[in-house]
């Protein structure tokens, strides 16, 4: 059994759920998940003490969140010495071919910031919680979600996260861990 550190950045509470999904399908697999927030004291410590980690967040304005990148960066080292992986939210990484590549370019961004290149990546489609917007942010949302010709009825919510590519994700990173582990024994 391994200690998994899920270390994730989420501003609405998309890549939340989605790192308690990885967490749980972990666990699941007979592994200690432990879920932390970026911005959670002590995070840096944690991972120290984590037997694999996978970092993960959501993609605002064409980046990942500063912290996120940050704590990448000051442990890419420490990150790149252990089983790793991480998994990137956006609306785009739900959309056609050219959203999806788009999604995977602020990763490639994401990697020449942080130095660090993990050993598996994953892109999840997000979510649009109007009810959770501000009325600017909802205003500026519907704006560019009609650009994309997506989603634009405010009076709802729209998700776009594939759970079950999340729960593939999880369990393959599980079964890497596993094998990872039995070859060194």
């Amino acid at each position: 059994m391994a200690r998994v550190l899920i270390v994730y950045a989420s501003s609405h509470g998309q890549a939340e759920r989605i790192a308690q999904r990885i967490g749980a399908v972990i666990s699941e697999a007979g592994h200690r998940a432990v879920l932390r927030s970026v911005q959670a004291p002590g995070v840096g410590a944690a991972i120290g003490d984590a037997q694999a980690l996978i970092f993960g967040g959501s993609i605002h304005r064409g980046r990942h969140a500063r912290a996120l990148e940050k704590l990448a960066h000051d442990s890419a080292a420490l990150i790149d010495g252990r089983p790793n992986a991480f998994f990137s939210v956006s609306l785009s990484a739900g959309g056609d071919a050219n959203q999806v590549a788009a999604a995977s370019r602020c990763v490639d961004a994401f990697r020449v910031r942080t130095g660090w290149h993990p050993r598996s990546v994953a892109l999840f489609g997000g979510a649009l919680p109007y009810s959770k917007y501000s009325p600017l942010l909802r205003l500026v949302m519907r704006f560019i979600v009609r650009m994309a010709r997506g989603d634009t009825d405010t009076s709802r919510d729209y998700e776009y996260t594939d759970w079950s590519a999340v729960e593939r994700f999880a369990s393959e990173f599980a079964a890497r861990l596993a094998s990872e582990r039995a070859a060194a024994d």
